[in-house]
């Protein structure tokens, strides 16, 4: 694993993991960034933009209001993701993603359109199995 002092603490922070280690710390985020709900919000943000919560609820079909104000918080702590709050009532809170979110987000949206694009072989191994 490469560091690289931290501006904060002094000290080193790591620029680039070892995932097949298991106390690297890129594998919290690869978990974080490959969740389903993380996926589907990744996905909707770089393709929608700035979102309000009941956006993203509606296009993430069957996710409860628990789990998607959880994966919004963890990614929001990730970087990934960006609160914009209103003071206004009732609350007018929208998302969009970070730099570093829309880095992501374009990656996973490969994986989803490569997922997507092989569906039927999987489905016809699944079958054949």
């Amino acid at each position: 694993m490469q560091a690289s002092p931290s501006a904060d603490t002094g000290h080193p922070l790591p620029t680039r993991g070892a995932l097949f280690a298991s106390r690297c710390p890129s594998r919290q985020l690869f978990q974080h960034v490959t969740s389903l709900w993380a996926v589907l919000i990744l996905v909707t943000l770089r393709d929608e933009g700035r979102l309000r919560f009941s956006d993203l609820r509606r296009r993430a079909e069957g996710v409860s209001e628990k789990m998607l104000a959880q994966t919004l918080q963890t990614l929001a702590r990730d970087g990934l993701v960006e609160r914009h709050a209103r003071p206004v009532v009732p609350p007018h809170v929208e998302y969009t993603l970070t730099p570093l979110g829309q880095d992501i987000a374009a990656h996973v949206h490969a994986l989803v359109d490569c997922v997507e694009g092989n569906l039927m072989r999987s489905l016809q191994a699944q079958v054949a199995a």
